[in-house]
């Protein structure tokens, strides 16, 4: 059955699949796993925390697997088989923000072989979906975690609420829809659908894809090389192969290596500045929810430094490809505009509190002049005069106590009065 000219993918396994889940947790304690991230290996190569962080700008290796002494990342291998589902590892990654210090991300990473998409499509919660044991059962996280972390509760925005999904798959000589013509040849329409469907965790009766928006959608598309391709979308990423797989020793061992370790990365990365630019929106909200607007605008204003210096990157690597990924992460989910958002608007609040601020310090210089001018004029009068009568020096006082109170019912002295009440309470 084809929609717009791509197949349904509900019957078709690749010659090799893998599945990455990603889940938001809620840290307990520091596991007593080894440090850093899940070491895969292909060949010689193993691609440990000192090996990716070759490949990463320091800045954001740092955010990503910590520094020495400090590690942010664990990784638990396993070795748990079900139903043609392969549980090869699990890792946490610290990501805590100001409001929630216990926030983690959950990494499982599966082998797949039977059919991909019905399993998407289960984790998306797809209507009409069948019931399926990958977060239940054998790989239930809970049992994993137990005392070291709790599955945070679901009740959360959408974006958040179901698991994040990063796929992979490579066709056979049979699945011609993926695969490029005549070897180099051009990429036929029906592979953007494949990739789009792996990427949405969806079918075409789930939602049917416009044809006018089909082309839009499909730009969006990352052409790493002529073998492969990828698409991120807001609850997914996808890795689709556009030639067959020749088994042992073939690139695609090194594409599912990547799409497993530094791509998957760059989107953990992503993950990590939408949760911190979430709670920077939350903290923006929240700013005259109390009196002391000042001091909410100087945490606000360090918690953007924090954030900007820690987490905000839109280049990773002089690597293209994980660039191009991050960066279709945060188009996805409009990161860059609502940082420049953020920005403007606690630029506004920082203004506000300085006009404010200006007004106390006009309004207490206001008070001195009005209260000192007829004083000090008074005294002055009695020293010219050398006048040394205690007499006089209480009726200089209370002239000037008296022009004090008339010159606060002008107009200038209302002004001061005013602001001072203005102002005051909202530091």
């Amino acid at each position: 059955m084809t929609t717009y000219g791509a197949p349904l993918l509900e019957n078709v396994t690749g010659a090799r699949q893998e599945l990455t889940v990603v889940l938001p947790v809620r840290l307990l304690r520091v596991p007593d796993w080894p440090e850093g991230p899940f070491p895969f290996e292909v060949g010689s190569r193993r691609t440990d925390a000192l090996t990716r962080s070759t490949y990463f700008a320091p800045a954001s290796a740092r955010a990503l697997y910590g520094a020495p002494g400090r590690p942010r990342r664990w990784h638990l291998p396993l070795d748990v088989k079900h139903d043609r589902l392969h549980l090869l590892g699990m890792e946490l990654l610290r990501a805590a923000t100001a409001r929630h210090p216990e926030h983690a991300l959950l990494v499982l990473h599966f082998s797949v072989e039977r059919p991909l998409l019905p399993i998407l499509r289960t984790l998306a919660g797809r209507r009409a979906s069948p019931a399926d044991e990958l977060l239940t059962g054998p790989f239930d996280p809970a049992g994993f975690l137990a005392g070291i972390a709790d599955v945070r509760d679901p009740e959360q925005p959408f974006a958040k609420a179901r698991p994040y999904t990063v796929s992979f798959m490579t066709p056979t000589a049979r699945h011609t829809p993926a695969l490029r013509t005549s070897g180099e040849g051009a990429l036929p329409v029906t592979a953007d659908h494949w990739l789009w469907q792996l990427a949405s965790r969806s079918t075409p009766e789930d939602f049917p894809l416009p044809p006018e928006a089909a082309g839009e959608q499909f730009k969006e598309a990352v052409r790493i090389s002529a073998d492969w391709s990828a698409l991120v979308l807001r609850q997914g990423a996808a890795f689709l192969g556009h030639r067959p797989y020749a088994g042992a020793g073939d690139f695609f061992e090194f594409g599912a290596l990547h799409s497993r370790t530094v791509y998957l990365d760059a989107l953990l990365l992503g993950s990590l500045q939408r949760d911190h630019i979430d709670e920077l929106t939350d903290e923006l909200s929240e700013v005259f929810n109390s009196a002391r607007l000042a001091r909410r605008v100087a945490t606000l204003e360090r918690n953007i430094a924090v954030f900007r210096s820690t987490y905000w990157r839109q280049h990773l690597t002089a690597h293209g490809a994980a660039n191009d990924l991050l960066l279709a992460f945060q188009n996805q989910h409009r990161l860059p505009a609502r940082f420049a958002e953020i920005l403007a608007e606690a630029a506004d609040y920082s203004r506000l509190v300085q006009t404010q601020e200006s007004q106390q310090i006009s309004g207490a210089l206001g008070v001195l002049t009005i209260l000192g001018l007829p004083l000090g004029t008074a005294l002055s009068i009695l020293q010219v005069l050398d006048d040394h009568s205690t007499a006089h020096l209480v009726i200089s006082l209370g002239l000037s106590v008296a022009a004090t109170a008339a010159a606060l019912t002008t107009r200038y002295g209302r002004m001061v009065l005013s602001s001072l009440r203005g102002s005051g309470g909202k530091a």
